[in-house]
C-alpha cells in the first residue's frame, strides 16, 4: 500500500461550551466527504469555563487513486492553515499557542467578547483591551477575516457556529463553492431556516457587506402602567425633570426615574428627583453624575429585588426565549440562593430587625433555620409562592431594617458632596463617583461598602490640597481594581505620606 505524499488542508476551530464548534467541526467534514475529499476530525477539550477552550482539529485531503493519506490528530504550531476562533481572546490565544503563522494561516474569528473569570472578578471594569488582539491577528495572520458573528447569530436566531461557517465560506481558505457550504447546513436537517440566515450574514459581513445601517439607540421609554392619574403623574415627573436639570443630565435622570418607578413607585421617584436638584442646584456640572448615582445608590440590590426579579412573568419568558424552547415543551427554572441572617434581619421591621441582630441567641437560632444554601425551583408552587411572598414585602420596604441603613449611608454621602460642592466642584463630582463601589448584596455588597468607606475616610489627609479631586479618583481607581482592596490600602497608605 502506497501513502499520499501531497499535503493535507489543516483547520484549527477554538470554541467554548456552548458555541457549536463540534457543529463546526462536523459540518466541514460532512462538507469535504460530500465532495469526495478524505476528513478527519479530532478534539481535545480544554477545562471548564473559561480558562481553556476546546480545539477542535480537522484535516482534508484531496483523494488520489491507489493511494491513502495519513492525517494527524493534533494541529503543529506552523502548520496550520486555517484558524476558526468562536470569541477573540481565543483567537489572541491561538496566536499564543503558534498556530497562526504570517506565511501559512488564514484566521476566521469572532471579534466579540466572552468575558473571562478574572474579568468578572474585578469590582469595576475588569474587562481586557481588544486592541493588542486584533493588532496581532492583522499582523500574524496571513489573511485576518473577524466580524461580530455573535451579534449576527443572534439577530438570526441562530448560533455562532452558522456564521463562522460563512465567515470560512467567504475567505475562500477551502477549496469548496458557497453552495456546497449551503448544502452542508440543508444536508444537517437542523434549523436550517435560521443557520443559513447566519450563514449568509456571517458571508457578507466577511466580505465586508455591511448588514444594516448603525441605528441611533432608542429614547428611555417612559413607563406607560397604571391608570391615568398615574400616567399623568408619571409624565409630570419626567417634565420636572427636564425644567429643573441641565441638559446634560436629562437622559440621565429620565432613566433614573424608569429605573425606581420599576423598583418602588410614584412617592420614591419624588424623593430622588428632590435629592438630584439639591446636589444640582451647587454647580450644574454635578447634575449628571448626581442622576446616576443617586438612581443606583436608590436602587440598591436586596432579597425583595431578589425575589421580585426571579417570580417575573418576563423573566421566565426571557429564559425559554434564551434556550429557544417552543409552547409544547416544559421548561423548569432553579434558583440558586443562599440567605445569610444578615439578608434576613434586614427584612424584617427596623426595631426588630436591630433587636434581633443584637441577640447572638436569636442569631443562632436564625442561622441554623436559614443560612445555608438552597436550590428553589421556581416554576413550582412550593418554589415560586415563598419567593413571592418576599416581592411582596415592596410595599413595606421604606419600614424595614436595610432600607434605613441605605438611606443613612446615602445622605451621609450626599452631605459629603454638598460639604464640598460650592469651594471644589471637582472633588464634589469625584465624591459622587465614588458611590460606584457600592453594589451588589450580602458579601459583595459589604466589601463595597468597606472600601467606599476607606476612600471617604481620607478626604480629611487631603483638606486644603488643590490635588484632592485628583487623589480621590486614585483612591477609587485602586479600590476598582482588585477584590480584595490591597491596592486601595497601599495607596491609601501613600495619601498618609503626603
Amino acid at each position: 500500500m502506497e501513502l499520499a505524499q501531497d499535503k493535507p488542508i489543516a483547520v484549527a476551530i477554538t470554541a467554548m461550551g456552548g458555541q457549536g464548534g463540534g457543529v463546526l467541526s462536523d459540518w466541514i467534514v460532512a462538507m469535504a466527504e460530500a465532495n469526495g475529499w478524505h476528513a478527519q476530525a479530532t478534539s481535545v477539550p480544554g477545562v471548564a469555563q473559561r480558562t481553556g477552550a476546546t480545539i477542535y482539529y480537522v484535516e482534508l485531503i484531496r483523494p488520489v487513486a491507489g493511494k491513502h493519506p495519513v492525517l494527524s490528530l493534533m494541529p503543529v504550531p506552523g502548520d496550520v492553515d486555517v484558524v476558526v476562533a468562536a470569541e477573540l481572546m481565543e483567537a489572541g490565544r491561538a496566536i499564543q499557542r503558534g498556530l497562526v503563522s504570517p506565511d501559512k494561516t488564514v484566521l476566521v474569528a469572532s471579534t466579540h467578547r466572552s468575558l473571562s473569570m478574572l474579568e468578572k472578578i474585578k469590582p469595576g471594569d475588569g474587562t481586557a483591551d481588544s486592541a493588542p488582539v486584533l493588532a496581532a491577528a492583522a499582523s500574524q495572520a496571513k489573511r485576518f477575516v473577524g466580524a461580530d458573528m455573535q451579534a449576527i447569530a443572534e439577530r438570526t436566531g441562530s448560533v455562532i457556529s452558522a456564521s463562522l461557517f460563512g465567515a470560512l465560506a467567504a475567505s475562500a481558505a477551502l477549496p469548496f463553492p458557497r453552495e456546497a457550504f449551503e448544502a452542508t447546513i440543508r444536508g444537517a436537517g437542523v434549523g436550517v431556516t435560521a443557520s443559513l440566515a447566519a450563514f449568509a450574514g456571517g458571508f457578507d459581513a466577511a466580505s465586508g457587506i455591511a448588514a444594516t445601517s448603525a441605528e441611533p439607540s432608542p429614547a428611555i421609554p417612559r413607563p406607560v402602567g397604571g391608570n391615568d392619574s398615574q400616567r399623568r403623574q408619571v409624565a409630570a415627573l419626567f417634565d420636572r425633570a427636564h425644567a429643573h436639570l441641565p441638559t446634560a443630565a436629562h437622559s440621565l435622570a429620565e432613566a433614573g426615574i424608569a429605573r425606581l418607578l420599576d423598583y418602588q413607585d410614584l412617592a420614591y421617584v419624588e424623593e430622588y428627583l428632590h435629592l438630584v436638584e439639591r446636589v444640582a442646584a451647587h454647580h450644574p456640572s454635578l447634575a449628571p453624575e448626581a442622576a446616576r448615582q443617586i438612581a443606583v445608590a436608590m436602587a440598591y440590590d436586596d432579597v425583595i429585588r431578589v425575589a421580585e426579579l426571579k417570580t417575573r412573568a418576563s423573566r421566565f419568558d426571557r429564559v425559554r426565549k434564551e434556550i429557544g424552547s417552543t409552547a409544547a415543551q416544559l421548561v423548569d427554572t432553579t434558583e440558586y440562593m443562599h440567605p445569610r441572617v444578615q439578608e434576613i434581619c434586614a427584612t424584617m421591621p427596623a426595631g426588630l430587625g436591630a433587636f434581633v441582630e443584637r441577640s447572638p441567641l436569636l442569631c443562632k437560632l436564625l442561622g441554623a433555620l436559614f443560612d445555608h444554601p438552597r436550590r428553589i425551583r421556581t416554576t413550582t408552587l412550593a418554589g415560586f409562592v415563598p419567593l413571592y411572598f418576599v416581592a411582596g414585602l415592596k410595599s413595606r420596604r421604606r419600614t424595614l431594617l436595610r432600607h434605613q441603613r441605605e438611606v443613612a449611608h446615602r445622605d451621609a454621602w450626599l452631605a459629603v458632596v454638598e460639604s464640598h460642592a460650592p469651594q471644589n466642584p471637582a472633588l464634589a463630582l469625584e465624591i459622587l463617583k465614588c458611590r460606584r463601589l457600592v453594589k451588589g448584596y450580602s458579601d459583595t455588597h459589604s466589601r463595597g461598602s468597606s472600601k467606599f468607606d476607606k476612600v471617604i475616610g481620607a478626604l480629611p489627609l487631603l483638606a486644603g490640597r488643590a490635588d484632592a479631586a485628583d487623589w480621590i479618583r486614585r483612591l477609587r481607581d485602586a479600590a476598582l481594581a482588585d477584590a480584595d482592596g490591597k491596592m486601595l490600602d497601599g495607596a491609601i497608605a501613600t495619601v498618609r505620606t503626603l
